[in-house]
């Protein structure tokens, strides 16, 4: 049975290297990306609640793209962030049925294992 339900992410990237507008420009191209994908709705964060230590730029929060999801696709969203995130620092949050899971991953291996946890997570709602 497919639930009507769908997940919403929220995808942080948190690259050090990068200065505030070469993340705004690579959280752009993701976002451009995710679109492309079959989801129900993607976009830049925009400032309305500034988590701390978060910067903006132009009235979105740096890095930080929102998009959602239905259920039948979520794993190809997560397939896809793991082919294109791979070896980025991201912070995931995953939301399904009023319920959180944030989850930090630095390396492909740790990206593999925080969208197992995710698609668990779904799963078991």
């Amino acid at each position: 049975m497919i639930s009507e339900s769908n997940v919403t992410l929220t995808i942080a990237l948190a690259n050090p290297d990068l200065d505030a507008e070469e993340q705004e420009r690579e959280a752009r191209n993701l976002l451009r990306e995710i679109k492309d994908l079959d989801v129900e709705s993607a976009e830049l964060v925009a400032v309305t609640e500034i988590p701390e230590g978060a910067k903006s730029v132009g009235g979105f929060l740096v890095g930080v793209l929102h998009t959602e999801v239905s259920l039948a696709n979520f794993k190809k969203l997560l397939g896809f962030l793991s082919d294109r995130l791979g070896n980025k620092t991201i912070e995931l949050e995953v939301e399904a049925n009023g319920k959180k899971l944030k989850v930090k991953a630095s390396s492909r291996e740790e990206l593999a294992a925080a969208i197992e946890q995710a698609q668990k997570f779904v799963a078991g709602n």
